[in-house]
């Protein structure tokens, strides 16, 4: 079961669910009809919760490496960081968030980064993830 409330804690987890889980330990959760999968390329498959979350598998180890909360996720990062919170917000509330123009993203260095809706200029997804992911054999899926 997801807590659509539960905060958004990075290195560790959001909705209940804990980064470094196995497929195997979520299956009940990705094996729901309102779940679909898609393969991202070799080694990466994605399962979206619709309009909740998407959950990153690494497929050599089949651990999950990063959560992304989307539109009707209610819980918060760092107690205020939320879907649809203004740039200048965040900006303001959260001068750590750095956006990099490679990844467009805002990244913290405390394991999160968000994406914009520059149209809209709002949070659009928030990303939690294992510290593993920014090094050099995190490929070899050997964490």
């Amino acid at each position: 079961m997801i807590d659509m409330y539960a905060p958004i804690i990075p290195w560790k987890g959001a909705g209940g669910i804990k980064l470094y889980s196995t497929i195997r330990d979520l299956k009940e959760i990705i094996d729901d009809k309102n779940v679909s999968g898609v393969l991202l390329n070799k080694y990466w498959i994605r399962y979206e919760i619709k309009d909740k979350l998407f959950l990153f598998f690494h497929l050599l180890n089949g651990k999950l490496f990063k959560i992304t909360t989307l539109e009707n996720y209610k819980g918060q990062l760092f107690d205020n960081i939320h879907y649809g919170m203004s740039e200048q917000e965040l900006i303001d509330s959260h001068p750590d968030f750095v956006y990099d123009d490679f990844e467009e993203v805002y990244e913290s260095k405390n394991g999160a980064f968000l994406e914009m809706d520059f149209r809209k200029n709002q949070v659009s997804y928030i990303s939690v993830y294992i510290k593993e992911l920014d090094e050099e054999d995190f490929e070899e899926a050997n964490w």
